[in-house]
């Protein structure tokens, strides 16, 4: 397995690359380039070809071959792309106006890999979405400019074969996999109108019937769109800058689903807070979303947004599906301690908890068994470097660069789907010559008070445990089968169902079942005196029927609207304000 996968390492001490498990060596089939001012790389999807910009050239190389094909000119390239079949580089260059004021040189260059010779150059001056993007097999390339999308066929930059044009396209994503292509397009809104992600099958873009889904929404300052592997849905997370309601730092987020059939729906997310992460499974059926405020709650959904397993609360802002699709890891980077849960996804089973304290960085490998963790600049500059894990919990290999170095980046060389075959999941962790990384909990501030108590009791908020964890009727704790949670669902439902059937067959309308039936039945012709509070008791006890109808619905097994929740967690004041007032006459 030498050297089937390696990862290359970019810093302070240069660029190279350095063979995957089980060696860990540097790779001799790249000959390391010490410069210390490599900005730039880029692997080609199939992970045959490897450019880097640094500082006096850009450099094409063949990984299998090792051998150089195509040194460019260009000293100042910030970023490279390869097209998806390896026929095009492009090269990203700051752009900068001439000294007298009059427009800058084109800086956004495509080159012909076969030739080396430069297809086109275009005026490209901000960095983000700088880069054309490509149908899989190149027959499409798009670009978006001035707020239009422009459409390219088979390489040809000379010829615009197509627009879609709308108000103002902010931004916009080509489907993956085989034609026909599909684009999504976010138009934000103005003067009152909503914003819209619409999507489009290329090249039908006549008017708004043509049209194969539209989701329009207010409270969005940006949008991230991501399409499922098999191009049939897309997720719309919708940003605002500012959360007005002054409950969270980040902004206010919402999430949205398009299908390419004309469905779409907006995903209920149970708990309030922060949308920190969304992650499409590969199999294209379901997706993970992690969200609400700290410890936060994570989900997987299907394709109706019914969610299909709930893995409770935690430390946690980021999920990342293995290449296959069976393994998912919940991990909890940047601000959170590193602490990450591995899945098996197929049986909902916990795997392993492994820490990677101030990581900046988490990939799967392409084989679908091992993972690399990085803490690199400038995020952080202290204890740069990497490691090496295979998803059981075992360190593999760890490298750490010299105190007064620093390593920018790390990743693997990417393979297509389907070199590495999937494999059955391993819950035995795997034999490592390193020592399990269990470091030592960090010692968190008590304050004098709290010092000679149990640690336990001065914890802030008990994590919530995933859903086959949580204690069952008759005091098993042992995890739950995903059908045998789906039946026992089921078998509630239909329970509550009959119970309610036969409550109102046998004890007739006028029986009581709540407290506040018992409020409205005891006293129904009592009044205060006072028409202000008869009319106020009047609301509350309305208020009072439809939050009794609508925990009638949930027992039946209904998925409540986020605002239905809402109501009845405010069951318990609307009681305590009844009584009062009824108390009072």
């Amino acid at each position: 397995m030498s050297g089937l996968f390696p990862l290359a390492v970019r810093g302070s001490e240069g660029l190279y690359m350095v063979n995957g498990p089980p060696s860990f060596t540097e790779s001799v089939a790249f000959q390391r380039d010490s410069g210390k001012k490599c900005k730039a790389v880029a692997f080609s999807k199939d992970g045959s070809l490897f450019a880097w910009c640094n500082g006096e050239k850009v450099n094409v190389v063949n990984v299998t071959r090792a051998e150089l094909l195509h040194s460019f000119d260009l000293p100042k390239t910030v970023c490279l792309e390869f097209s998806p079949k390896n026929n095009v580089l492009a090269t990203w260059q700051a752009y900068a106006t001439a000294k007298d004021g009059t427009a800058g040189v084109p800086n956004l260059q495509l080159h012909d890999l076969r030739t080396g010779k430069c297809l086109k150059s275009f005026v490209q001056k901000k960095m983000q979405n700088w880069c054309p993007c490509w149908a899989e097999d190149e027959s499409i390339c798009a670009r978006n400019v001035n707020n239009e999308v422009h459409f390219f066929e088979n390489n040809n930059f000379n010829t615009i074969a197509n627009k879609l044009h709308l108000q103002k396209v902010s931004d916009f994503v080509l489907s993956p996999g085989a034609q026909p292509t599909k684009v999504a397009v976010y138009v934000p809104g103005s003067k009152g109108a909503p914003s819209f992600v619409r999507l489009y099958q290329y090249p039908n873009f006549g008017g708004p019937q043509s049209a194969l889904a539209n989701k329009s929404f207010f409270k969005a300052d940006k949008v991230t769109m991501l399409w499922n592997k098999k191009a049939t849905a897309v997720l719309v997370v919708a940003s605002t800058e500012v959360d007005k309601s002054g409950a969270s730092y980040y902004g206010e987020q919402t999430l949205h689903y398009l299908a390419a059939s004309g469905e779409s729906a907006v995903v209920q997310l149970p708990k309030n807070g922060p949308i920190y992460d969304v992650a499409w499974s590969p199999n294209s059926v379901e997706f993970c979303a992690v969200y609400g405020f700290m410890p936060a709650k994570a989900t997987v959904f299907n394709l109706k947004c019914d969610p299909v397993f709930d893995f409770g609360t935690g430390p946690r802002n980021a999920a990342y599906y293995s290449p296959h699709g069976h393994i998912l890891v919940l991990a909890g980077f940047g601000n959170l301690r590193g602490q990450m849960e591995v899945w098996d996804v197929k049986n909902y089973k916990l795997i392993s908890k492994p820490v990677a304290s101030d990581s900046t960085y988490f990939a799967w490998c392409p084989d679908g068994e091992h993972i690399v963790t990085a803490t690199c600049a400038p995020r952080l500059r202290v204890g740069n470097g990497y490691k090496i894990w295979h998803y059981t919990g075992s360190v593999l290999h760890s490298h750490e660069v010299p105190a007064d170095q620093e390593m920018w980046q790390v990743f693997w060389q990417p393979f297509l789907d389907g070199v590495f075959p999937e494999r059955a999941v391993r819950y035995q962790a795997v034999p490592s010559e390193l020592p399990r990384a269990e470091p030592s909990p960090a010692q968190a501030y008590r304050p004098p008070a709290l010092r000679n108590r149990p640690a336990a009791s001065s914890k802030l908020h008990e994590d919530e445990p995933p859903q086959n964890m949580k204690p069952q009727l008759g005091g098993s704790d042992k995890p739950v089968s995903k059908t045998a949670l789906k039946n026992q669902r089921k078998h509630e439902a239909k329970k509550a169902a009959k119970q309610e059937a036969k409550a109102d067959a046998h004890q007739g309308p006028a029986q009581v079942r709540t407290p506040q039936n018992i409020l409205q039945n005891t006293v129904p012709a009592m009044t205060t005196g006072d028409p202000e509070v008869d009319k106020k008791i009047k609301n509350l006890k309305k208020k009072l029927k439809a939050i009794e109808q609508l925990k009638e619905q949930a027992a039946a097994g209904k998925q409540l609207e986020k605002n239905q929740v809402e109501k009845i967690q405010k069951e318990a004041a609307l009681l305590k304000e009844l009584e009062g007032l009824e108390l009072g006459v």
